[in-house]
């Protein structure tokens, strides 16, 4: 009985990465086993899935759980004087200044961040 429950649990594991996008971008997954199929008071069956409140597309896994991945591609590669926001209820990504988030950050442009130097600064 215990080799059908972990060949449930990683065929569940394996739906999570399908329904997530796969390999096509790094997202982030969780398993959680305690957790029950409600979300905003309504009930889920197996197999039926569910945004959440943080962009998270959860998967009812009953009787062993919840699964949860992202579902927004967050970028990997900016200046250090941006950061990255998501909007709660559209899940739209954007990169915005850190010193002021109101306005949008385009990594092509010439604004320097004066607290962080150039690669050739550093190495100096």
């Amino acid at each position: 009985m215990e080799l059908v429950g972990v060949n449930f649990v990683l065929t569940a594991a394996g739906f999570l990465l399908w329904t997530s996008g796969g390999f096509a971008a790094p997202m982030e997954c969780h398993f959680n086993s305690r957790a029950l199929c409600v979300f905003e008071g309504r009930h889920y069956s197996l197999g039926e899935t569910w945004m959440d409140n943080a962009c998270m597309q959860c998967t009812c896994l009953y009787p062993v759980g919840v699964g949860c991945c992202e579902t927004v591609h967050r970028p990997v590669d900016f200046p250090a004087w941006c950061e990255v926001r998501v909007e709660p209820v559209t899940c739209k990504v954007f990169l915005v200044q850190t010193a002021d988030p109101r306005l949008p950050c385009s990594p092509g442009e010439d604004i320097r961040d004066p607290s962080h130097g150039s690669l050739q600064q550093q190495l100096e």
